[in-house]
């Protein structure tokens, strides 16, 4: 058996290497997917398949449309969502990644630190597993190939 997994979260820190790291040291057999990681592309993206708009919200927009199609077609293909909630970062993306995943019955595993508990009270109910840490998330995954 081998899993896809699509995880959500930002996209400024090096913590799907991590992920994919450690699934490696864990031999298990997984292919990864995400949003996409360069910022300057997603950000781009739009104008660099529709030419120049009009003016930075409907450049935006066009963006925001065809990395939603982007996100929409690789998490239909996984078989399981892993989502990171960090500190640093203002995780929109990420809720409403969480969100979609839930809606379309995705198993979702939920990492987020403890002093995170209460904002994200909603999602981790309704996730299949929270967690703390990434070594935490892939011991979940490696327990599905026992």
């Amino acid at each position: 058996m081998k899993l896809t997994i699509y995880l959500a979260g930002e996209i400024h820190s090096n913590w799907r290497g991590k992920v994919k790291a450690l699934a490696e040291e864990k031999d298990l057999s997984c292919t990864f997917v995400g949003p996409q990681e360069n910022h300057g592309r997603s950000d781009e993206i739009g104008e660099m398949i529709l030419g120049s708009q009009p003016n930075s919200i409907v450049k935006d927009e066009a963006a925001s449309r065809i990395n939603n199609l982007r996100t929409q077609v690789l998490m239909e293909q996984s078989n399981l969502v892993i989502a990171l909630f960090g500190d640093e970062y203002k995780q929109w993306n990420t809720a409403m990644d969480v969100s979609a995943a839930l809606t379309a019955g995705k198993p979702v595993i939920l990492i987020r630190p403890e002093h995170l508990h209460h904002p994200l009270k909603e999602l981790s109910n309704k996730a299949n597993v929270t967690v703390e840490t990434i070594e935490q998330a892939l011991s979940v995954v490696h327990y599905i190939f026992e």
